[in-house]
């Protein structure tokens, strides 16, 4: 058995590190139009080539499951047309028993991604996010950054709950004097940034605002705030002292695991400005990033479970056939990933828990195939 097993398991890797290499190749298409863009700034080649290898880490968390899944379909597609599988059956060793290796196999690779999503990945990211910053390219909308308050501007705070590319949504700003006490605040469902690199200003243009003023003498007695309803109120922020300042603050994707759950148990103290509701929502996206890494990584043993009775009952060695399946589970699958995402502002309809739905599904049609097959 042992050296059934090695046999195995070496064809396997061998499938499965051709398939990480092309996919991770294909998938750093992004990556690489990015450095032909920074080497048309005049970036140096070094940085181009440190911005391009800190991106691979991020990539592998997403090539690595695809893979995995992608090696087990084309192997026993393999095993299955040559009737090597009939032949091991013949002798009395079962679906299970060769299936066993990869299974452990695919908990290990599952291990490596929880690492690179949890420790490696962030890091890596934000180390590019700094140093686009520091070589001065970073797009000024980018500044902007949602999920956290922004206190880089003198006199001002503000907030993005949520940014797609241009547009914004659920906007507060506080205006606030030399002491920290709050002159104004505007919050504003959604609105649109405009930046101006000549004159190095980003503007953020509200709309359908709600503009709330604390008395001067007793900003704290909420019966003399007066209340002001605008449909349009701008924003005028100079990006000049973002771009030159020492360090920016993290945003989620950015945080390790370890700072990601600290935050989910200290949003009230990250997030002290927020009203409860909007709390709550932040917490949640949170919560869907953290599960989110989470479930990445354990699709790779889902994906083995569900991949080799799959690649047996195919019958076929074409690559391409392999790949198109392989194609179609994950594509079901990150849809839940943005569906998940999208419901983040829903916390009642508990959006983390829909990440772990397709993989929890794989690994029991993946058990009934194999027990099946056997």
């Amino acid at each position: 058995m042992r050296t059934l097993n090695r046999y195995i398991v070496f064809d396997y890797l061998v499938i499965f590190l051709a398939a990480l290499g092309l996919i991770t190749f294909v998938m750093t298409v992004g990556a690489l139009v990015k450095a032909v863009d920074l080497m048309a700034r005049g970036i140096s080649a070094a940085l181009i080539a440190k911005f391009f290898f800190q991106n691979i880490p991020y990539i592998l968390s997403f090539s690595m499951p695809i893979s995995t899944l992608f090696a087990a379909l084309l192997l026993f597609g393999r095993l299955s047309m040559d009737s090597e599988i009939s032949a091991m059956k013949s002798c009395g060793i079962s679906l299970w028993r060769l299936a066993a290796p990869l299974i452990l196999l695919s908990i290990l690779f599952s291990g490596i991604c929880v690492y690179i999503n949890s420790e490696v990945a962030p890091v890596a990211k934000y180390a590019n996010r700094e140093l686009l910053r520091t070589a001065g390219v970073e797009e000024p909308v980018n500044l902007l950054e949602e999920g956290r308050f922004i206190r880089d501007f003198p006199g001002l705070m503000i907030y993005v709950g949520r940014k797609n590319g241009t547009v914004v949504k659920d906007v507060v700003a506080y205006e606030v004097d030399k002491t920290g006490v709050i002159k104004r605040s505007v919050r504003a469902k959604q609105g649109d940034i405009v930046a101006d690199n000549v004159n190095r200003i980003l503007t953020v243009k509200l709309y359908n605002v709600r503009i709330e003023m604390p008395d001067a003498k007793d900003p704290h007695d909420v019966s003399k705030t007066t209340y002001v309803n605008a449909e349009y109120y701008p924003i005028k922020l100079d990006f000049e002292k973002l771009l030159k300042s020492k360090v920016t603050a993290k945003k989620r994707g950015h945080l390790t695991m370890g700072e990601l759950v600290d935050r989910i148990r200290n949003v009230e103290r990250d997030f002290p400005l927020l009203s409860a509701p909007d709390r709550l929502i932040e917490k949640t996206r949170l919560i869907v990033e953290a599960n989110q890494r989470i479930s990445i990584a354990v699709g790779c043993f889902s994906f083995m479970l569900i991949g080799i009775p799959l690649g047996v009952k195919s019958h076929r060695k074409e690559t391409s056939a392999g790949m198109l399946v392989s194609l179609i589970i994950v594509f079901a699958y990150y849809i839940f990933i943005v569906v998940a995402k999208a419901l983040a502002d829903y916390p009642w309809l508990h959006p983390n828990l829909i990440l772990w739905i397709p993989l929890v599904v794989a690994q029991f049609v993946g058990l009934w195939l194999v027990r099946r097959s056997s």
